[in-house]
């Protein structure tokens, strides 16, 4: 049976730094599959001078995908949502009905920048739970901010934030830093739940370690709410995070 939910994948092919043909993106969720995903779910970026995506670009390019997927054998369900970076661009996106939130509509996953916090973060990210729209962060132990103390996170949390893992910095994907991280904000509970984040198939044996380890660190039930249950609620907007 497959219980587990993804919600960042980069697995729509040629659009951003993610998979370049169809069949890579294929391979790539087939491989989800077999970890026992039942829905992956396709964040492309959305970032101005790096991938100008836009909502209906990656809506048409979401619908081939899908089409050309019927075909396909041994695919897990299929979602869209966007990865978007929170730049000048971003809330006037959000408010003119232009961002892509996950399926529902019930939350949206958003990337800070890496070296600082954006000035207001934590007042959009309540703005935006004004609206009905959960903000999603994005690997927040990617962000030089987070590496040693989680203190800089609680406004954001206190704003409505969840926070996602990308569970490949559980192996250290990304350096040691944002493992150590990683690890440090399980210790503290302040993770929801965890997505792959991949980009090609050959990530998938990386997703598959990193769920062995994440289960060693939290326990198998807990590593399984993380994968399951709790992704789920975020998309019906009944997430148990306060």
């Amino acid at each position: 049976m497959s219980d587990r939910v993804d919600l960042h994948s980069h697995y729509l092919p040629g659009i951003d730094d993610g998979v370049k043909t169809a069949e890579e993106g294929f391979a790539l969720v087939r491989g989800m599959k077999k970890l026992g995903y039942g829905l992956c779910v396709a964040t492309p970026h959305i970032r101005t001078a790096m991938f100008d995506n836009r909502r209906p670009g990656l809506e048409q390019a979401f619908a081939g995908f899908r089409d050309h997927a019927a075909g396909e054998p041994d695919l897990p369900t299929l979602g869209l949502g966007a990865e978007h970076f929170f730049d000048d661009v971003f809330w006037g996106l959000f408010q003119s009905g232009e961002h892509l939130p996950y399926d529902g509509a019930k939350a949206a996953l958003v990337e800070l920048p890496p070296e600082r916090l954006p000035l207001r973060v934590e007042h959009v990210f309540f703005e935006m739970r004004v609206r009905g729209v959960r903000p999603i962060l994005a690997h927040p132990e990617r962000y030089r901010p987070f590496y040693d103390r989680s203190d800089a996170l609680e406004p954001l949390l206190d704003a409505g934030a969840i926070p996602l893992l990308d569970l490949m910095s559980l192996v250290g994907r990304y350096g040691r830093k944002p493992e150590r991280a990683a690890e440090r904000l399980l210790s503290e509970g302040l993770y929801y739940a965890a997505c792959s984040d991949a980009h090609r198939p050959e990530d998938v044996p990386l997703v598959e370690q990193a769920i062995a380890r994440l289960r060693r660190l939290v326990g198998a039930e807990e590593a399984e709410a993380m994968l399951g249950e709790h992704p789920r609620r975020v998309l019906t907007g009944t997430p148990e995070f306060e």
